[in-house]
């Protein structure tokens, strides 16, 4: 099965990073395309990116327009994260560390603490911090964000505290960007 592309331009406010494309993300062309996963309410209901847009790959342009883009950090589609294993970090974290470093966005946001730690480990050499929010920057001075990832198998997470976690991502854009 082929994998998404990236939503990327020089630029950015923010780039989102998920862990892996999901079979139904990639049969429909965008990010989050399961109707179970939360990502597009809680954007919509957050305003973190503005409001007036429907879940496909035309809301991915017109976000990327408002300097919102889209990768992941392993490119291989499997049904769920259990399916990845210590190479597919491996060799993802190259493969965005480059994409960092060569779009230079203002913020990364990790959907979830699993990306953030093997992107950290693989990538940057580095354990993770504990917890949500503005954790700290990368080596290239990036500062990197940390949400629940809004994926149907993290039901941990309510949509009420995913959109609480993306209005406080969208307030700490407003603070670094003004």
């Amino acid at each position: 099965m082929k994998s998404l592309p990236d939503f990327l331009r020089p630029g950015l406010s923010l780039l989102s990073v998920g862990l892996n494309p999901s079979p139904a993300s990639v049969r429909a062309g965008f990010y989050f395309a399961n109707p179970r996963n939360r990502f597009w309410r809680a954007l919509e209901a957050s305003g973190l990116a503005g409001h007036g847009f429907e879940p496909g790959p035309d809301a991915h342009r017109l976000l990327l327009q408002r300097g919102l883009g889209f990768t992941d950090l392993v490119k291989r589609t499997t049904s769920g994260a259990g399916a990845l294993r210590s190479a597919d970090y491996r060799d993802g974290a190259p493969g965005l560390k480059a994409k960092i470093e060569a779009f230079r966005p203002g913020m990364l946001w990790f959907h979830g603490r699993v990306a953030m730690a093997r992107y950290l480990h693989h990538g940057e050499g580095v354990e993770a911090p504990a917890g949500w929010g503005l954790l700290g920057s990368l080596s290239c001075g990036i500062p990197f964000f940390v949400t629940p990832n809004p994926s149907p198998a993290n039901a941990r997470f309510s949509l009420d505290e995913l959109t609480r976690w993306y209005a406080a991502l969208a307030a700490e854009l407003e603070t670094v960007h003004g």
